[in-house]
């Protein structure tokens, strides 16, 4: 899809990262729209930043993309600037594949990750073309469908989703889609076809349940079905065992960078621990892990498909991993030599095995995060964290001693029972913990103290947890909490951030709501309510409005709730026996722990026990939740999964932390060789989609082709090295390019123009390499060599023609050579400074066939007249073709697109060298054969 061709082309440069919405990224399908019989819309109701790092989206891309029956598309929650220009043009929102609305799609599948999308979800509706409420959507409407952690307690937006998916996806998803198609073709009703779908396990749908008022707390809960064959309660999905869906390794790649943009590989699902504030805890049991041997070729195989120089092992709790320890070394064994780091997610503060600090050491990292949640010893055992603040001091010193500079620690306030002393206590353990760091580093000679940060957000009483009753704290009682918090942290030298608590209040009033507040959802969409999770988006003024103008308080969601009530959440069976959360509850009021999952009955499922319980032939069945885990199964599959990596007998101790380090000083840690680097230049084009991609963007996109290639890139040397490459001025969001530089060094003898096709092929659509050349001595690199662009623009006649036409586009023009003077001013984060462009602008004019093909060369067609304007570059600064432009014609918004037709040195005679033209025989401004990898 090329930015010519998609609907949002003319005016796409007027929005923050316009490459969100275009499409286009490496590893992206778009398969055969009339090829398939049923079509998803996988929607993610936040910012593409976001969603493009989301796990269950890449899941389910894959699997649906797989089948050859299912295609699937995304589509990500426009921001602001985005929205209001769909709604002043008139325009849908569309699919980032195939720009198409959302409303062609089959089924829309909206992944409910955090009740403050709520908002987002209706917007993409409306935008996309849908009805928002279920009850108005006719025969040909989309199916609009929901799954994720929030599902579980839906109520609140039920009224807009005709069906929601509870449970695992992976086996549901693509069924209900087929399903849905068929029918339809069949000619059977909307309501026949939901009645369908509603007998399938797992799939909820609201408008076949009656509700009724629950006389102990006011609340809309469901009451019974509205026809037979429904299912009450709805029952999730399950999948049994991972492996049967190995992680995906492939998928979309690039665009604009994402929050976590790394390769993300998930290693197991459910968690041990059972923290009595964790939903996904709950709602995940039970604990299912992916065969080591998969998990080791996905992420190998996902680093050399994507290129990306960052993996990370995630799950909710990735150290429980049962052989954490083997898996961590196999895989660091396989990327270090790759110079790809690893991450480890979602550590716990205690039990991490000193072998894969080890191990992770040997890659680059600045920091690790744990979470021990409280503060005191007393709170940790009522929300059941089984961790004492000796293990996590004991884990930092590990840690420091291995080289890390900074450490994050997560914690919560409003925990039920929480005093004062709970509270300030937090910031305490961030001093000590920060205290223990600097007097490792100042045994390792390195002085100075770590930067330790204290994270602390406001607990929200979650469904399906033991804390579902418990009473959440008023945004007055969090202030003054925060208050006590911000004065222990001036004392404990650590860096405080906390979590906004309106932000916290509405999500739990969400979180713990009925269907009557849907329509309050509806009002505050409709008055401005978007991304309400973004502290600087919310509008608590216009929910207060909402709530007031539908006459609900919306504090009685916010009480402790009486045990023996029915919840609007209760239809909804995760798995869990009748009256194990309220045990635990009890157990917590009452400071009391529960043994992790495993421990319960007796049985360890850690790597160090299971060798231990070899010999015990009894079968072991753990009952306490009501998910009844086969124990004895998993410690064979977890024995198994340990002599795939060798691990059958335990490695040896890991000599004391500080003698091992005691060699470390502030000196960069010793890197491998990398052999003699050779320089290279390449020249490549930055057209269609490409067009919009920032530089920055550019920048990491690049390496990553090279990656794929399996091309020794050579890298800086110091704590953080980065391929060494040095790219060209840069280029205006927007405007294509046929010209645009990269020098780089490579540790390998090769002729650039062998590379050019497999470089393009490796590249998201839209950047093309055109030419290459070695570099030898002397030659300069292209930042000292360009001081002069060529740019031909396309203004459209019809703009002009409501200025005078082309004959007055020629007076500007030549008005434009006659002045001394032609400023412009440039914003910059709401800050003016004046440009004089005339400075600049070397020759300007406007030009026929030469030009339109320029133009046609970068995907730019129609009615336009074609302008030639050339400019200086300079080291302090340049001038943006944009700025030209306006100080030319006069005006700011007239309608143009413009292409970098050369770069280069300015010759003597006046005309632009190219950087490869400058290097005589060496150029390589061609394409022969493809590149081969084999030495």
């Amino acid at each position: 899809m090329t930015a010519r061709e998609h609907p949002y082309a003319s005016f796409v440069h007027l929005v923050q990262k316009p490459a969100r919405y275009l499409g286009g990224e490496f590893g992206a399908r778009v398969k055969d729209w009339d090829g398939a019989e049923a079509r998803v819309c996988l929607a993610f109701p936040d910012l593409y930043d976001i969603g493009m790092s989301h796990l269950g989206f890449k899941i389910l891309y894959k699997l649906l993309n797989d089948d050859a029956r299912t295609l699937a598309e995304r589509a990500y929650a426009p921001w602001l600037d985005m929205e209001a220009q769909l709604r002043q043009r008139g325009l849908p929102l569309v699919s980032c594949e195939s720009a198409r609305p959302l409303r062609d799609f089959t089924v829309i599948g909206f992944s409910l990750q955090f009740e403050l999308t709520y908002t987002n979800v209706l917007s993409m509706l409306d935008l996309g073309g849908v009805p928002l409420r279920a009850e108005a959507r006719g025969e040909d409407d989309p199916l609009v469908l929901a799954g994720g952690p929030t599902a579980t307690h839906p109520e609140p937006i039920a009224p807009f989703l005709d069906a929601i998916l509870i449970g695992d996806g992976e086996e549901r998803a693509g069924q209900i889609a087929l399903a849905w198609a068929r029918s339809k073709k069949a000619g059977i009703a909307r309501a026949d076809r939901l009645r369908e779908l509603a007998a399938l396990e797992g799939v909820y749908v609201p408008s076949l349940y009656a509700t009724r008022v629950d006389a102990e707390t006011g609340f809309a809960v469901v009451d019974r079905p509205l026809a037979a064959n429904v299912p009450l309660p709805v029952t999730r999905t399950l999948v049994d065992d991972l492996n049967r869906f190995p992680f995906p390794d492939d998928g979309p790649i690039g665009g604009p960078e994402a929050i976590f943009d790394r390769m993300s590989i998930e290693i197991a699902r459910g968690c041990t621990e059972g923290c009595r504030f964790c939903q996904a805890g709950m709602i995940y049991r039970p604990v299912r892990e992916r065969d080591p041997d998969q998990i080791v070729a996905s992420v190998v195989s996902a680093v050399k498909k994507s290129g990306y120089d960052e993996a990370s092992l995630t799950s909710l709790s990735t150290a429980d991993y049962s052989c954490i320890a083997p898996l961590v070394k196999k895989v660091v064994d396989e990327l270090a030599p790759k110079r790809v780091s690893l991450g480890v997610s979602s550590l716990r503060a205690y039990g991490l095995d000193e072998n894969v600090l080890d191990d992770m050491a040997r890659v680059r990292a600045t920091g690790v995060t744990f979470a021990p949640e409280a503060g005191t010893q007393r709170m940790r055992d009522v929300i059941n964290k089984n961790v004492t603040e000796e293990q996590l001091l004991q884990t930092a010193e590990r840690v420091f001693s291995r080289g890390w500079q900074a450490m994050k620690l997560y914690f919560m306030i409003g925990l039920p029972t929480e005093e004062e002393e709970d509270v300030r206590e937090i910031a305490r353990v961030g001093g000590r913990t920060r205290a223990i760091g600097k007097r490792v580093r100042k045994e390792l000679g390195v002085g100075g103290a770590p930067k330790v940060t204290v994270s602390v957000s406001t607990h929200v009483p979650k469904p399906h947890t033991p804390f579902q009753w418990s009473a959440m704290d008023g945004l007055d009682t969090v202030r003054v909490k925060q208050k006590w918090l911000e004065d222990e942290a001036r004392g404990a030298g650590v860096e405080l951030r906390l979590h906004d608590g309106e932000t916290s209040w509405l999500e739990a009033v969400f979180a713990r709501g009925d269907r009557t507040l849907a329509p309050v959802l509806e009002r505050a969409y409709r008055s401005g309510a978007r991304f309400d999770s973004w502290e600087d988006q919310k509008k608590m003024s216009v929910w207060e409005g909402a709530f007031q103008a539908e006459g609900i308080d919306p504090g009685k969601y916010l009480g402790t709730l009486p045990v023996t009530a029915r919840l609007p959440w209760d239809h909804i069976d995760v798995g869990l026996e009748e009256g194990f959360l309220l045990r635990e509850y009890r157990k917590a009021l009452k400071s009391r722990l529960s043994l992790p999952c495993g421990k319960v009955a007796g049985a360890f499922v850690h790597a160090a026990n299971l060798r231990d319980a070899a010999a015990d032939g009894r079968k072991l069945v753990c009952y306490d939740c009501g998910i009844a885990c086969d124990l004895s199964a998993m410690r064979e599959q977890r024995l198994v999964y340990l002599r795939k990596l060798g691990a059958d007998e335990p490695r040896p101790p890991a000599p004391p932390p500080v003698a091992r380090a005691s060699a470390k000083s502030k000196s960069p840690p010793v890197r491998a060789a990398q052999g003699e680097p050779r320089r290279y230049r390449f020249v490549y084009e930055k057209v269609g989609a490409a067009a919009f991609l920032s530089h920055l963007d550019v920048i990491r996109a690049l390496p990553r082709a090279f990656r794929r290639l399996a091309l020794p890139l050579y890298y800086s040397q110091g704590f953080h090295p980065k391929p060494d490459m040095t790219f060209g001025p840069a280029l205006s969001l927007g405007v294509a390019s046929l010209c645009e530089v990269v020098d780089l060094k490579i540790a390998a003898d090769l002729d650039p123009v062998d590379l050019l096709d497999e470089l393009t092929n490796e590249s998201q659509p839209g950047l093309r390499f055109a030419g290459g050349a070695r570099l030898v001595l002397g030659d300069a690199p292209v930042t000292r060599l360009v001081d002069a662009a060529r740019y031909v623009v396309g203004i459209p006649r019809i703009a002009l023609d409501l200025c005078g036409g082309e004959t007055w586009l020629r007076d500007r023009i030549e008005n434009a050579r006659a002045a001394h003077e032609l400023p412009v001013l440039r914003r910059i984060d709401g800050i003016g400074k004046r440009v004089n462009v005339r400075e600049f602008l070397r020759a300007i004019d406007v030009v026929g066939e030469d030009g339109s093909a320029v133009l046609a060369r970068a995907g730019i067609v129609g009615g336009l007249v074609s302008v030639s304007v050339e400019v200086d570059v300079r080291g302090s600064g340049g001038v943006k073709i944009a700025e030209v432009i306006e100080a030319v014609v006069g005006d700011a918004e007239m309608p143009h697109r413009a292409v970098r037709a050369e770069l280069g040195a300015r010759q003597a005679d006046g005309t632009i060298a190219s950087c490869l033209s400058s290097l005589g025989d060496r150029r390589s401004p061609g394409r022969r054969r493809a590149y081969s990898d084999q030495p």
